[in-house]
């Protein structure tokens, strides 16, 4: 229960990461809202977390992109909870592109959902957090924000963006009780890297694994377990960092 009589929300929280989150923080005793866009999902996974956890779970529905959305919805989320103690920014798109085919809508796209949507979650609930002098706000990055792969462009740009905002919203507001700490994951078996592995041959995903030094993709659960440390107590001197879940494949050189 390290969690116990703290309250959180989640972006993102319908699949993935954050839905690996939302499991892992409920067994710890948190109060836990989500935040997703994808309606469908956001009331099957907010049910199915009420029915396997026995507490009422909220589900609020926003697209991070949209500033106006965003607010409203981390309103009903801390309507529901009382309060939001912690924030997991799991949510983000994967947007790949050739730079010279990267059309206005396409960069847009990739920076409003990957940079600018956390920025609008932690705007909505940097004032409660700064009154009570408590929070702790952890943002989903990725490798791709520590290391270049040629064909991702411009996903590296918003989630290079991503760390910097991290940083510089720890420093802003350390000495008023909010620690702002990102997670940055390799490859991940969220629901979308599993369909871009499923479309792989199978010689062509055991390559993939063979790239980490540990020769195995990683687990959302395992993502969620680093989460779970940053948002407790037991991280309370850890600031404005980046911790890399990846395998150590970011280690490792590749000819």
């Amino acid at each position: 229960m390290r969690l116990k009589q703290r309250t959180a929300l989640i972006t993102g929280g319908a699949s993935g990461i954050g839905l690996a989150t939302a499991e892992l923080f409920l067994a710890e005793g948190a109060e836990v809202a989500l935040l997703d866009r994808d309606r469908a999902a956001l009331t099957r996974e907010c049910a199915r977390l009420e029915r396997e956890s026995g507490r009422r779970v909220t589900g609020v529905e926003a697209d991070v992109a949209e500033a106006t959305a965003v607010a409203g919805a981390v309103a009903d989320a801390e309507a529901a909870l009382g309060r939001v103690d912690i924030v997991i920014h799991a949510a983000g798109v994967n947007v790949f592109a050739d730079p010279l085919d990267t059309d206005s809508a396409t960069w847009r796209r990739c920076l409003a959902i990957n940079l600018e949507g956390a920025w609008h979650v932690i705007q909505a609930v940097l004032p409660g957090m700064l009154e009570r002098e408590y929070g702790h706000i952890v943002n989903i990055a990725s490798v791709h924000g520590h290391k270049i792969i040629p064909g991702a462009f411009p996903y590296p740009v918003a989630k290079h963006g991503l760390i910097g905002l991290t940083r510089s919203l720890g420093i802003e507001y350390a000495a008023r009780g909010i620690r702002v700490n990102s997670i940055s994951p390799g490859l991940i078996r969220t629901p979308a890297a599993q369909a871009w592995l499923d479309g792989l041959s199978e010689e062509a995903r055991h390559e993939q694994a063979m790239l980490l030094p540990c020769q195995r993709i990683g687990e959302p659960e395992e993502v969620a377990n680093t989460a779970l440390f940053l948002a407790s107590d037991e991280a309370r001197f850890i600031n404005a960092t980046d911790i890399l879940v990846d395998g150590g494949r970011s280690q490792v050189y590749h000819a």
